[in-house]
């Protein structure tokens, strides 16, 4: 099993920024690609930023300039710098990587809880 814990939400002042964090742990051969969705209230969760265990990362369209994910293969850790916030970036902040393990020797998908982040107007 993997476990994926954020951290790093809060609300701030647009033109704020924020970096979230993502942790995993738990039992698993390895992590491939790691990333980060948001949903806000009332929307489909959406695609915001994506890295593979080789460093290579695409974000959306809506967020390109302005957020950077990393991530830290030693920690298995990724984070996603948050620049310049508008409010219509408020919603929930989920990571989620695709790991192998026992159960899944093909990789499977793993979700965290999610991280609030609000950005005032």
């Amino acid at each position: 099993q993997v476990q994926l814990v954020e951290s790093g939400g809060g609300l701030v002042q647009a033109g704020g920024s924020l970096r979230l964090s993502c942790a995993a742990s738990g039992s698993f051969f390895s992590i491939n690609d790691m990333g980060w969705y948001r949903q806000a209230p009332g929307k489909q969760r959406e695609f915001v930023a994506r890295i593979t265990n080789g460093g290579n990362a695409n974000q959306a369209d809506s967020v390109k300039g302005r957020f950077t994910i990393s991530r830290d293969n030693a920690k298995r850790t990724v984070y996603l710098q948050m620049n310049s916030l508008k409010p219509e970036d408020t919603a929930v902040y989920y990571c989620n990587a695709n790991a192998v393990t026992m159960e899944n020797l093909r990789g499977g998908m793993y979700w965290g809880s999610g991280t609030q982040v609000t950005v005032s107007s």
